[in-house]
């Protein structure tokens, strides 16, 4: 096929020029020529050609490095000193805590969080906590649906969503602050006057028969694990009842058991209203408006019937016999494999030793041993170098730490091949009882700034400001601001990661197992490994094998 002569491809291009004027609705272009700071024409179509575009040529020989003429002076927000940071609390007439943390922004969170949850269920039909967290943002007296409650939070950017914890239940909306009035408007309607129709709650029941069935059925048992060694830990008291509700109670848990709870926790005395990016008077005004003097719907009167039990720490063993050969099958599928759970009671986070507990927490560290970052990729937390980086069989070595009001719990979680469960579970017998020996500076050091980094990046986000605004001042009436924090977390020395260890080693231990358990060390032999100077388990001889 043949080039073409260089006429033909000229009147080919005005051809295709033509055709895209017409696509535009153009008739004809518009050339302007002139000096443009390139020396070149551009060319413009029909009203465009009077618009005035900016250019360097508005402003010749002017570096970049001086202001612009005529240009207004740009007012940028200004801090003076550290009183700006301060989170300010006002209590109003009925008990109700407001609270608030100024941020820079076009958006606000704002939520109530209530001191309520599966720990204050001693004398009901465990699993309200969980039902009441399922049926947040459904009808109400003002909203006759779901959908109603987030089209109007639409209007506004809104999203919205509950979290029901132990010892909190959280209601929170993150919209455009120009919506505040009708975001505190909603949030006390959802709070005090939730319709809870039959339906609603028969649709309840389904979703958290489903959570449960879903539970058991994940590859990942760290969920399951924590429930387990609560149970385990706290038997049969406050923290330690169940935070899921048990199959056998969805069909006992009604309206009429929904609000016997709610009259004796949903009261003002147990809520903060928190906000993270508002102005503090314009929420308190809010707070007046919507939530002082409200009957809610099951009848206002003093709480008759309140648990303040405080958590009894019982330590023991929990136990689930299960094949886990076949939970995540596929193309990967995840090996088998039994996971065990260790735990020792640390203390409340209101105590002073809450925060040496928090950098030896950080210093055990852990994680997967197939994660990102794992084994040789720079990882220097004691569970990494000692267990995952010189054991490979090892598929998982994690270190968490539960606190609430009145106790605390520092727990160990291990995975490995069942034929190996005896000697992972001494392993991790070992590493705690390193925990009340030598520090080194290096790794000390190390954890400190680990923690505060973690500190520090977790609270740009203005939804975890709000929860931690929200949680400290439910708990303490007041906020340790981060700099606060950071300071506890420099003073840390060795002696008092050693302290805080050897005060831990001196209970017992809480178990948690999950899967084929049949080489799992009982639970007296882990309790002797962990009494031991060196964490070794009790030597057992057969006669026969």
């Amino acid at each position: 096929m043949g080039r073409g002569s260089g006429s033909d491809r000229r009147s080919a291009g005005r051809r295709c020029k033509m055709a895209a004027a017409a696509l535009t609705g153009v008739v004809g272009p518009v050339v302007l020529r002139g000096p443009g700071v390139w020396g070149r024409s551009r060319m413009r179509f029909g009203l465009t050609a009077y618009r005035r575009f900016s250019s360097g040529s508005a402003y010749p020989n002017i570096p970049l490095s001086s202001p612009l003429p005529g240009v207004p002076k740009p007012v940028f927000a200004t801090v003076d000193g550290q009183e700006k940071f301060e989170t300010k609390v006002t209590t109003l007439e009925n008990g109700l805590r407001v609270a608030s943390q100024n941020k820079f922004g076009q958006f606000c969170t704002v939520g109530v969080l209530i001191n309520s949850g599966s720990r204050h269920e001693a004398k009901y039909v465990g699993g309200i906590a969980h039902f009441l967290e399922k049926l947040a943002f459904s009808s109400t007296a003002r909203f006759g649906s779901k959908d109603e409650i987030l089209l109007t939070l639409e209007k506004h950017g809104g999203i919205c969503d509950c979290q029901t914890s132990r010892d909190t239940t959280m209601y929170a909306v993150s919209a455009d602050t120009k919506g505040l009035d009708t975001v505190v408007g909603l949030l006390a309607d959802v709070v005090l006057q939730p319709k809870l129709s039959d339906e609603e709650i028969d649709m309840t029941r389904m979703a958290v028969q489903f959570e449960l069935e879903d539970l058991n059925m994940r590859p990942d048992p760290e969920p399951l694990l924590t429930e387990m060694i609560h149970e385990a830990a706290y038997r049969e008291n406050t923290v330690g009842l169940h935070r899921f509700c048990p199959t056998e109670n969805i069909p006992k848990i009604d309206r009429k058991v929904l609000h016997s709870y709610l009259r004796n926790y949903y009261t003002p005395d147990r809520m903060v209203l928190a906000g993270v990016g508002i102005e503090h008077e314009q929420l308190v005004e809010c707070a007046r408006k919507y939530l002082l003097g409200i009957n809610p719907v099951w009848s206002s009167g003093q709480a008759k019937d309140v648990d303040r039990s405080v958590a009894q720490y019982t330590g023991g063993i929990i136990k689930i016999e299960r094949d886990m050969s076949d939970v995540s099958l596929g193309p990967t599928p995840i090996p088998e494999l039994t996971h065990i759970m260790i735990g020792l009671e640390s203390c409340s986070f209101l105590e002073e030793d809450f925060i040496p507990f928090a950098v030896l927490n950080m210093m055990m560290g852990g994680g997967g041993s197939f994660s990102a970052g794992g084994p040789g990729k720079g990882m220097f937390t004691r569970l990494y170098l000692n267990v995952l980086n010189r054991h490979h069989w090892m598929y998982n070595a994690t270190s968490y730490h539960h606190s609430y009001e009145d106790t605390g719990l520092l727990c160990i979680h291990a995975s490995a091949d069942p034929r190996q469960v005896r000697e992972m579970v001494e392993i991790i017998t070992r590493e705690f009882i390193l925990m009340g020996g030598a520090v080194g500076e290096v790794e000390l050091e190390r954890a400190k700034t680990q923690l505060m980094s973690m500190l520090m990046m977790n609270l740009e986000s203005r939804p975890v400001i709000f929860e931690d605004v929200g949680r400290q001042v439910l708990a303490t009436n007041s906020r340790k601001l981060p700099h606060e924090l950071c300071a506890l977390i420099r003073n840390v020395k060795s002696d008092d990661i050693k302290r805080v260890a050897t005060k831990m080693l001196r209970g017992k231990p809480a178990v948690a197992a999950l899967g084929d358990l049949t080489d799992l060390p009982t639970y007296e032999h882990i309790e002797a490994a962990l009494a031991s100077k060196d964490g070794r388990l009790p030597r057992m001889y057969r006669l026969f094998r």
